[in-house]
């Protein structure tokens, strides 16, 4: 089945080609570590998946590309035409002059119902292309105008046109610090309204990629693309073909289902978080060595301690003995599941021990440990890594710089600062109290795992 992305704002179309890319020079790489057999399989699963063969020969990503400014799209087609390994299609890129000023409002309320037709007829055409389409993944900033606002907008525009369609939405969270002045009242609103139209959000926070930039690729100048680029290798571990737990011995056939399936089993949680391990500069892949026990071991304990990467992990915490039933005596710290994937490529797989993932403490009391927890595997390696792990969790990672952003965004609203930039493009004062009325919600029903 095949995946249409939808690449929104100056963030979303940046880190868009990214993932292209990273998924294109993993196919072509011959770094595979598995039969012939095997890759030919996984690259025929990959292209189907998020390429479509045209007369050129080269793959075109199945992708929508929109943005109210034309800078970064006219940049980003150039960029995947110049690889000369794939490419955009010359017909499904959506741009306008003017941005939209880091306002929501501004694109959710002008952009949005102005451009939708345009932006929605070149979806339907990318979505006829495909033999079977799975469904939406859209890629977005919380933080600016067009992303977020207009984001929200085509994310509602896709589920009216597309009901029974899966829509995962990857949403980039703003540097704490702040880029933008309005930035917490962009990101609740975008997230109070994808909660409503999304069948789930998988987030990347710029915090962490920063982190991970800094401490396991040694990059000292980060720049955007850096961060974009551990985005698209996190991503691309998640989506590339796997063996499901069921699925016999072919490729998964529905990523964005299975994924749904897996993870998301109430629609009131819906905030998934991604871990990867190990990421190293490639320069260092030659001199190290891996074994499954060391990756999952660490990969467990990233999970339970809420580490976001496998650097500084606090090992002390532990799961809460099954013999103290209220949920009081939770050691601190301990981040508490729904549902866990975790996903393993490279060599020797199927030996490996995921036991320790099925641990019921680990998870809520209301789901059965069998279901709360899947594995994904494939023999084929993934970019240049010998043995990697991806673990996708709807837990409690994202609790804390939820309720962070929640509580910044409020104290702006109860003093009314900047909302006149807001009700001028018609989002009035009670907009915003359903969105801090619905993300509050998210935030009990979470704390209360």
């Amino acid at each position: 089945m095949s995946i249409v992305t939808v690449q929104l704002g100056q963030c979303g179309n940046q880190i868009g080609q990214e993932v292209f890319s990273a998924l294109c020079s993993d196919i072509r790489g011959t770094h595979g570590l598995c039969s012939k057999k095997e890759n030919e399989s996984y690259q025929d699963s990959c292209k189907e998946r998020f390429f479509c063969e045209e007369e050129s020969a080269v793959p075109v990503a199945r992708a929508v590309l929109v943005d109210m400014e034309p800078k970064v799209i006219s940049q980003t087609l150039c960029m995947a035409a110049r690889s000369g390994h794939w490419k955009y299609s010359s017909h499904s890129h959506f741009c306008q002059k003017q941005g939209s000023g880091n306002n929501w409002a501004n694109g959710y309320s002008v952009h949005g119902p102005r451009h939708k037709e345009a932006i929605m007829n070149l979806v339907q055409k990318e979505a006829e292309k495909c033999d079977r389409l799975g469904g939406f993944f859209t890629i977005m900033s919380m933080a600016g105008g067009t992303g977020s606002g207009l984001g929200a907008f085509v994310t509602q525009c896709l589920r009216d046109a597309f009901p029974t369609s899966f829509i995962l939405n990857h949403v980039v969270w703003p540097y704490g610090t702040g880029e933008v002045i309005v930035q917490n009242y962009n990101s609740v609103l975008t997230l109070s309204h994808l909660y409503h139209s999304s069948d789930a959000l998988l987030v990347h926070e710029n915090d962490v990629i920063h982190k991970i930039c800094a401490q396991l690729m040694n990059i000292k100048q980060i720049s955007f693309r850096d961060v974009n680029q551990v985005i698209a290798h996190q991503l691309g571990s998640v989506f590339q073909p796997t063996h499901t737990a069921g699925g016999g011995s072919g490729y998964s056939r529905n990523p964005l289902g299975e994924l749904m399936e897996t993870l998301v089993p109430h629609p009131e949680f819906r905030m998934l978080g991604l871990r990867n391990i190990p990421q190293m500069p490639e320069s260092s892949l030659p001199y190290s060595t891996f074994s499954w026990p060391g990756l999952i071991k660490h990969l467990r304990q990233m999970l339970i301690a809420n580490a976001q990467m496998e650097e500084g992990i606090d090992w002390q915490v532990r799961p809460p003995h099954p013999s103290s039933i209220p949920s009081t005596n939770k050691p601190l710290h301990f981040n508490t599941s729904i549902a866990n994937l975790v996903i393993l490529r490279g060599k020797d797989v199927h030996g490996v021990d995921l036991g320790s993932f099925q641990d019921p403490s680990l998870y809520t009391s209301w789901l059965n440990p069998q279901d709360a927890f899947n594995a994904w595997k494939t023999p084929r390696a993934f970019n240049k890594y010998e043995k990697s792990a991806a673990l996708v969790s709807n837990s409690q990672f994202l609790l804390k710089p939820l309720d962070s952003i929640v509580g910044k965004a409020w104290n702006m609203f109860a003093s009314k600062a900047y909302l006149h930039q807001y009700t001028k493009f018609g989002i009035q004062e009670e907009d915003f109290l359903d969105c801090f009325t619905t993300l509050e919600q998210v935030i009990s029903s979470y704390t209360n795992l």
